[in-house]
This record gives C-alpha cells, sequence and structure tokens, in this order.
C-alpha cells in the first residue's frame, strides 16, 4: 500500500514539473528569436537643419553614430587610408570639442547675457584701456591627449607693463633701467617680467607682482654711494653742462650772432631753432652710436649752426 502511494506522487510531481512543449519542440528545445535586420545609422536620419547642440549638449566622447562627418584617423594599413569611424578607438580616445560649436557658444553667451553688465563707454578704446589697467598677465592653458591632464609650462605666467605708466622721476626711472636689465624694451617701453620658477600659477603670478613691487620702491631709494657718480658713470649722455653746449656757445658768441654778454644771451643762444637741432644730433649720436643716419642728422644740424 505504501508503493503504491509513492509511485502515484512520484507520478504526480512529475507531470506538474514538466513544461508544456510545442508540437515543434519535439526534443526539448526552445526555438530561436528571430534575427533583426540593423536599422540605419542615426547619420542616415539627421537633417541637414537640426539642432546640433542636442547632439552634443556637452562634452563627450566621439559618437560615430552620430556625427554625420567621413572622419577617419589611425595608422594607414599597407598604404591605404586610415581607419573609418566607426570602431576606432583613436577617436574615442582624444578630447574633442563637438560640444562647443558656433551654434553653442552664441547659445551659451544669450544665456550669460542676463547676468552682464554693458562695456563702459570710458573704456572704448585700447589706449584708454591701457591708461586705467595698465598690467597685463598672460598664461596659457593646455589641451593635450595623455594619461596627465597636467601640462608644467602652464604654470608659467608673463608680467607686462609700460614704463611709462609708473610714478617714476629721471633717477627712479634709470635706475629702474639698471634693475631690470634685458627685461625693458626701448621700442615698445614694455617691461616684462617673466616667472616660472614655482610649481603652481598662482605662485608664479604672486612672485612677478612681488618683484614688481620691489623693483619699483628700489628704484626710488637713493643710496649714499649715488651721490658720488660722475659724468662718466651715467647711464646715457646729459647735454645740460656738457662740452658740447658749452663750445657750442662760445663758439656762437665769438662769431657774434647775438650782442651781449651774460646768463641771459647764453639762454638766448640755447634756445634757438638750429641749436636745439644740433642738441638732438649730438644726443642720438652719443646714445645710439654712430650710423649713417645719425652721422648724417649731425652732419646737417653742424652746417646750419655754422650757417654753411
Amino acid at each position: 500500500m505504501l508503493e503504491s502511494l509513492t509511485v502515484i506522487l512520484l507520478q504526480t510531481y512529475t507531470l506538474k514539473e514538466k513544461p508544456n512543449l510545442s508540437p515543434s519542440d519535439k526534443n526539448g528545445r526552445f526555438p530561436r528569436r528571430p534575427k533583426r535586420e540593423p536599422g540605419e545609422p542615426r547619420t542616415e536620419k539627421m537633417a541637414p537643419d537640426q539642432d546640433w547642440t542636442s547632439v552634443y549638449p556637452a562634452a563627450t566622447p566621439f559618437r560615430p553614430n552620430s556625427v554625420p562627418l567621413p572622419v577617419r584617423m589611425g595608422f594607414p594599413v599597407k598604404g591605404g587610408v586610415p581607419p573609418q569611424k566607426k570602431g576606432n578607438l583613436e577617436l574615442i580616445k582624444i578630447p574633442n570639442f563637438l560640444h562647443l560649436t558656433p551654434a553653442a557658444i552664441r547659445k551659451h553667451c544669450e544665456a550669460l547675457k542676463p547676468f552682464c553688465t554693458e562695456w563702459p563707454s570710458a573704456l572704448d578704446t585700447d589706449p584708454k584701456c591701457d591708461e586705467r589697467f595698465p598690467v597685463k598677465i598672460e598664461s596659457r592653458e593646455f589641451v593635450s591627449a595623455g594619461p596627465s591632464i597636467r601640462n608644467p609650462a602652464a604654470r608659467v605666467v608673463q608680467l607686462s607693463i609700460k614704463l611709462s605708466s609708473l610714478n617714476l622721476d629721471d633717477h627712479a626711472r634709470k635706475k629702474m633701467l639698471k634693475l631690470v636689465g634685458e627685461r625693458y624694451c626701448r621700442d615698445t617701453d614694455v617691461l616684462t617680467i617673466r616667472a616660472d620658477s614655482c610649481p603652481l600659477r598662482q605662485q608664479n603670478y604672486d612672485y612677478a607682482m612681488y618683484l614688481l613691487t620691489v623693483l619699483y620702491h628700489e628704484s626710488w631709494k637713493i643710496e649714499a654711494w649715488e651721490a658720488e657718480k660722475t659724468v662718466a658713470d651715467m647711464e646715457e649722455y646729459m647735454w645740460e653742462d656738457s662740452p658740447s653746449q658749452r663750445n657750442i656757445v662760445e663758439l656762437l658768441m665769438r662769431m657774434k650772432v647775438s650782442e651781449g654778454d651774460g646768463q641771459e644771451v647764453r639762454e638766448q643762444l640755447l634756445e634757438r631753432r638750429d641749436v636745439q637741432e644740433y642738441k638732438d644730433s649730438v644726443t642720438r649720436l652719443k646714445n645710439e652710436g654712430e650710423s649713417e643716419s645719425s652721422m648724417l642728422q649731425y652732419k646737417e644740424a653742424v652746417k646750419k649752426v655754422l650757417n654753411v
């Protein structure tokens, strides 16, 4: 009796657990799903006048199905062309600027306009901007494809300022030129300080501003030994009380150019136009050295003074 009950239970359990097989699955295998045909890529469905900012709204790796351009990149195999964009890992590895198209930048600017103010009318020209903001700071940002986004050259800071914008007298200006050396350009009157010693850009910026401050204050200091400077120690030729000035005045007075004698006559001679041209030619010849143009200017000035 017990054995018969066990057989009945086993048969019932087996019938419940056995799946209902379809007539085509006689071997107990499920039918395969029908193979789906791949559809057209997204690039074929894109309209020519679509909104590109909705395709690439932010920085995203390259997606070949979203860029309707025949982009190729990689090493050409057997002298052929570079691999196409589909399945190209080289295009995925590098950064792209597909999210920074002119249309996207225009949208960003329009979104930021309500939070910006109009450009001040007092700064409508470059000279006015240079007058109000004489110090210019230059630095660089780098975008590179590599294991690190850091670039050592990004820490470099370059400070430039026109020397005429600083409050310097004749003594302070000459001392400043001595201190800065080759960092000053006489043609443009620009002093350039380049800071790259520190590991961070902010540190180099602070150091460049510190150097400018120290140079300014040191230029105004007058040391005790500076009172011992002679004419031979001057940085440039000085016309006042120079042998050339005394000689030309004595020569004109001997030529009887003006009547009388004394300090008043001497000042009248020095204010003459031909004497001023002679002064400029001598100063240029002494400071810039002999050249064809400076010698020609000196020759014409001498002829005018001597009236020959």
